[in-house]
């Protein structure tokens, strides 16, 4: 096992997308930053990511959509009237990519896009009444998995959760992540 705290970077410190401080007192690192405890969770994200999918995956298939459609009807069930160009940024897939989903959103009536009214190149995204059906369905399972997995561990480790997420993101776009996420 490799002690993170001795690694090769100088004097302890890493950059903001490994940030884990400095040591104190040359003290050894935390049980928790061993690189087998490190692996551990990389493989347990891996299987909660595979879990948290599994639902609305078996909902898409219905519909003949993929997890990039999830994704689109994600973020623009919470964003009503982002532009396109909003939504790439988000979801960082080329222009091509998003167009072939929401061609098919859009053409099965899940989304409507609205030509924006001071840059008429602009389009602005909507779900329909029928994309927030959709929106609701693949959603509902998700949010009740986080529901049971915060009531079984407690405000102070949802409170540890949201924090370690939220240093997952990469340092120049968090404090934008975080203003997105929470603006209700």
């Amino acid at each position: 096992m490799t002690d993170l705290s001795t690694d090769s970077l100088p004097d302890g410190k890493r950059d903001r997308q490994g940030d884990v401080g400095e040591p104190k007192n040359n003290a050894p690192a935390p049980a928790y930053l061993d690189d087998e405890e490190l692996i551990q969770s990389i493989e347990m994200l891996f299987y909660a990511y595979r879990d948290f999918t599994s639902d609305p995956d078996e909902i898409l298939k219905n519909y003949g959509f993929g997890r990039a459609h999830h994704r689109a009807v994600h973020f623009i069930g919470r964003n009503p009237g982002m532009t396109v160009a909003e939504l790439l940024t988000i979801l960082k897939v080329t222009k091509q990519s998003l167009s072939r989903v929401l061609s098919q959103l859009v053409a099965e009536e899940y989304v409507r896009q609205v030509q924006g009214s001071r840059d008429r190149r602009q389009r602005l995204l909507y779900l329909t009444d029928k994309g927030e059906i959709l929106f609701e369905k693949l959603s509902g399972p998700q949010k009740a998995r986080i529901a049971k997995a915060y009531r079984n561990a407690g405000a102070e480790a949802v409170a540890g959760y949201r924090k370690v997420l939220a240093d997952l993101l990469n340092a120049d776009e968090r404090e934008g992540v975080l203003r997105s996420v929470e603006r209700s």
